[in-house]
């Protein structure tokens, strides 16, 4: 239980990647971090880290006060075709809100075209920023007003025409290795380290590494871990390279400094 403690408090003190509106889109509006919550919740099934984040969101929900989850995860099927997933129906203070969650890794890559938002994207060069919003506002929200939504809302006693759409969108954000950005439109307090090339990491060799495993990228960093040498994890950065796929690290620097990093591939 200890390590699944550690990764809902990182997951708390991560900020929202917005406070207010962004676009047309508004942040549901929630206190970041609870003192002294601890997590009684069974996540053994879930594997993937947006799954798990999800729980860990109702989780929070369901322990706050004037809120009350009417459904989740709610499976939207026509014709035995599932067109989305609602992720989450709920009445604050008797104002009903439909939620679509998402927390993410994104990295600032200025050589991509276009403005200040479209330039944060994947570690892996799979997806950005810009088409996650897209998908939300094009994709998702509209999953809502779709005919075969109705019977879930009649279900709920829910009048669409009073319901209310938000995110709850947080993110980890990484900028590039020496380098200043000037952040506009989202929250500077997503910025949580840097990234860089191999040829820039080997300038590191005094330091010593940990590469958590995918569900453990939402731990704060801390001292507690089998660090690695320079050689053994610039070994296994190489492997993670094979599959085109870029390693989030823990760095300790000789003063005992830990930071956050990516290693990219491309």
């Amino acid at each position: 239980m200890k390590i699944q403690q550690q990764r809902f408090e990182g997951f708390l003190k991560t900020p929202f990647l917005w406070n207010g509106v962004l676009g047309d889109l508004q942040q549901f509006s929630i206190p970041l971090f609870q003192e002294k919550t601890t997590l009684n919740l069974d996540l053994s099934k879930a594997t993937r880290l947006g799954n798990y984040v999800e729980q860990l969101v109702f989780y929070q929900l369901e322990n706050t006060e004037n809120i009350q989850i009417l459904a989740r995860n709610e499976q939207i099927i026509e014709n035995k075709n599932t067109l989305g997933e609602i992720d989450c129906l709920l009445k604050r203070t008797e104002v009903p809100i439909h939620i679509e969650i998402a927390y993410k890794f994104y990295l600032y890559d200025d050589e991509v075209g276009g403005n200040f938002l479209e330039k944060w994207i994947g570690p892996n060069k799979r997806d950005s920023l810009v088409l996650k919003l897209n998908k939300v506002k094009e994709k998702q929200f509209p999953l809502l007003f779709h005919k075969t939504c109705k019977p879930l809302l009649k279900a709920l006693n829910l009048n669409l025409l009073e319901m209310e759409q938000q995110t709850y969108f947080k993110a980890q954000l990484f900028v590039p290795y020496q380098k200043e950005i000037q952040l506009k439109q989202i929250n500077s307090e997503c910025v949580s380290g840097f990234y860089l090339r191999l040829k820039e990491f080997k300038s590191f060799v005094d330091c010593k590494f940990y590469i958590p495993k995918k569900l453990d990228w939402l731990i704060i960093p801390h001292t507690n871990v089998d660090w690695m040498d320079f050689k053994s994890t610039e070994s296994n950065i190489l492997e993670f390279f094979k599959k085109q796929s870029s390693p989030l690290l823990w760095m300790k620097f000789p003063n005992g400094e830990i930071k956050k990093i990516f290693v990219i591939w491309w």
